[in-house]
């Protein structure tokens, strides 16, 4: 089997990122689980599938019925965004499951966002992205789209992007604490010292209103906030900020200045931004800037995408009070925010003692001793559980401790759609990727894997609750106004995508009811799963277009640009600025790599290749100090835990930063991943990650700012 890119998809005309290869490394992969795994006395053995999910429920239920609902806990991973089966049916797996205790990747990512978009915009999954392509003036904060192809910014080939935006006279500032791949081709790099972002980005306010920059343009009729939003950057001068942000008050003027003239500008922060004490507040003020300076909702600024599924279509009524707060964690309080609790809590929530501790974990497709703060504490925890079920494809630092782990299909044996990816891409899009092998007569895909143990869990036949996502599909996209379907009955379309279950004719009704969609008319013009099936690559679906304020889910259809949550925050951000600008202990910041995946892929043969990746990044001059050399060996020690790594003495670091990939870790006993221990094991940069350290808002862990201590090994 050979993996190459499709010159004629329009969305990437052929480009493969590396990750892309390993598609077939872990489709061969020998240590790849195929059958369900029960913990037995003697070791791991191989059951069927229905002795599984029965001892599954069953297990589940008594828990439950023991101990209550939040004894049962669930923890998703990342990678159900890449499977658009997954994605369906897991929001129907945790409502089924009926606990409060719902963690995911998300508060170790980009939660922050989330909430500035919920607060916002009324909706925390619309996503404003970059428009790079018809940009003059791009400033990047706090990401590498180099590496990660921009992340919640879809763009493949980013290179050829960035190429042909600077040779149409566009500027590239980036601000990271690195000089990384993506700043080592921008017109200018500004060093931020880490976790003051809210700070910069504040002072670009305050520079925007004092010289009078602010021109919100056509969204000052229908945008709230704005004398509000002056007020509160009056505290936060370019010169005030100085030091605390490591950027001259002359660059935080000029990039203001350059920023308001341009004729098209985008201000676009990611991980980076997310991952630090103030992530929310910083989430937010990206939007803030480009909003005051009339750069959002237009070509060249950030604009909203349309996703041929529906979900980014405006709706009749708001979306209500922000969910926050309705519940929270047991041990320290801490508010949910739209059902979900900080990853940073969940090892508390097992090992604190109480009879409401949970007591049975569901991880799904989730490394999160590897993935989230002070993995030492959760692998204990972890290790106190009654019962612990995995849907995973290998057995890896968590899935060990589970009592059974359920495989999944790969990649290449079940159709795609890029549900996730239309949400975020640069250009309006569609894309079917249909599966290369048949799946073996024994596999389960991950959404019947999740189906079956919410069935098994509530005691109902699978049937059951798959009728009920699909009467809530119809619901919610058949009838709208404006809509291809907005005058097709619910019988009608149950008629017309037929009686199959799974998630296809989920899909199916989407894109016939969504603003591409047919109709539900057999023959007609627009997009259907059959449409979409046919064309062998991406389907273009045109630039992105200004959708406001009819897109916006807030009372009145407004931007709401001075959320109390947000505001009341602010006042944490004042107290704090002396402190960062006087800090001098060297702190940790994570790295992108183009060869890795978070903790993914690591067990692939062809990207473990080359030298070791996982190294301690370190400027010359704190090297000197240290008395450390390159390709030495480092202790780097935290509150929470140490770590000995491998040292690479760089300049591109910004002095008294340093900078380790996470992901990494493989050195433990019990794991099945023979190419990462052997090849790559490195050093897990979360065992130095404190749990209780999170940005105060969203409950994100802070992983960009750890302080820390080296010393040579």
């Amino acid at each position: 089997m050979r993996i190459s890119g499709d010159e004629n998809d329009p969305r990437s005309g052929g480009y493969l990122c590396p990750k892309a290869w390993a598609i077939k490394g872990v489709h061969e992969d020998p240590e790849r689980i195929r059958r369900p795994l029960r913990r037995s006395a003697s070791g791991w053995e191989e059951i069927d599938w229905e002795e599984a999910f029965d001892w599954a429920g069953a297990r589940l239920r008594a828990i439950r019925e023991a101990h209550g609902k939040n004894a049962v806990a669930t923890y998703i991973g990342n990678p159900t965004g890449h499977d658009f089966g997954a994605m369906l049916y897991t929001a129907l797996f945790i409502q089924a499951l009926d606990t409060e205790r719902v963690f995911t990747g998300a508060t170790v990512d980009q939660f922050p966002k989330n909430m500035s978009c919920r607060l916002m915009y009324g909706d925390a999954w619309l996503f404003p992205i970059p428009d790079i392509d018809r940009t003059d003036f791009f400033v990047v904060i706090g990401a590498n789209p180099l590496v990660s192809n921009g992340s919640l910014m879809s763009a493949p080939n980013m290179r050829s992007r960035l190429r042909e935006h600077r040779e149409r006279g566009g500027t590239l500032v980036v601000v990271d604490p690195r000089r990384t791949e993506t700043a080592a081709v921008a017109n200018r790099h500004l060093a931020i010292r880490p976790g003051a972002d809210a700070f910069l980005l504040f002072a670009l306010v305050q520079v925007l209103f004092a010289e009078n920059l602010v021109a919100p343009g056509r969204l000052t009729g229908f945008t709230d906030g704005i004398d509000v939003v002056r007020e509160l950057a009056e505290h936060f001068p370019p010169e005030a900020v100085e030091a605390a942000t490591g950027i001259a008050g002359t660059e935080i003027r000029r990039l203001a200045r350059d920023f308001s003239s341009a004729e098209r500008a985008v201000l676009y922060g990611r991980f980076g931004t997310c991952t630090q004490e103030f992530g929310t507040l910083a989430s937010w003020l990206v939007d803030v800037v480009n909003i005051l300076t009339g750069n959002f909702d237009r070509p060249g600024g950030l604009m909203f995408p349309r996703a041929a599924t529906g979900q980014t279509e405006p709706v009749a009524e708001d979306s209500g009070p922000a969910p926050y707060a309705r519940f929270r964690s047991r041990v320290r309080g801490f508010p949910e925010f739209d059902g979900q609790l900080p990853a940073a809590c969940m090892a508390e929530e097992i090992d604190s003692a109480g009879d409401e501790r949970i007591r049975a974990m569901i991880t799904v497709a989730g490394n999160p001793v590897l993935s989230t703060p002070n993995g030492a504490r959760l692998s204990r925890a972890l290790a106190q559980l009654d019962f612990m079920v995995s849907v995973d494809i290998y057995m890896n630092e968590t899935t060990r401790f589970a009592d059974l782990i359920l495989p999944t299909t790969t990649q290449l044996e079940h159709e795609n759609y890029d549900f996730l990816f239309q949400t975020t891409s640069v250009r309006n899009m569609a894309r079917h990727s249909p599966r290369v092998f048949e799946a073996p007569v024994d596999a389960r895909h991950h959404w019947q894997v999740l189906l079956e143990i919410a069935a098994r869990t509530n005691d109902v036949p699978p049937e059951t609750l798959d009728d009920l996502i699909l009467a809530g599909v119809i619901a919610t996209f058949v009838g709208r106004p404006g809509s291809p379907a907005a005058k097709v009955t619910a019988e009608e379309v149950r008629h017309r995508i037929g009686d199959r279950r799974g998630p296809e004719r989920l899909l199916d009704l989407m894109l016939r009811a969504g603003p591409y969609g047919d109709g539900f008319e057999d023959g007609a013009d627009g997009l259907s799963l059959e449409a979409v099936r046919k064309v062998p690559h991406a389907i273009d679906l045109g630039p992105l277009e200004p959708r406001l304020p009819e897109l916006l889910r807030t009372p009145g259809r407004r931007l709401q640009l001075a959320h109390e949550l947000l505001v009341g925050d602010v006042a944490r951000l004042r107290k704090r600025l002396a402190d960062y600008a006087r800090s001098d202990r060297l702190v940790l910041i994570g790295r992108r790599q183009v060869r890795n995946m978070n903790s993914w892929l690591h067990n692939v043969e062809s990207l473990a290749r080359g030298r070791n990746r996982c190294t301690l990044l370190i400027h010359c001059d704190d090297a000197r100090r240290l008395g450390i050399e390159d390709g030495g060996r480092a202790r780097v020690r935290s509150r929470v835990g140490e770590i000995t790594v491998e040292v690479c003495v760089s300049e591109e670091m910004r002095p008294g930063v340093v900078s380790l990939p996470h992901g990494f870790g493989h050195d433990v006993p019990g794991i099945r991943l023979s190419v990462a221990s052997r090849r790559q094991p490195g050093a897990n940069a979360n065992q130095l990650a404190d749990e209780r350290a999170v940005d105060a808002l969203s409950g994100t862990s802070i992983l960009s700012g750890i302080p820390v201590d080296v010393e040579r090994a």
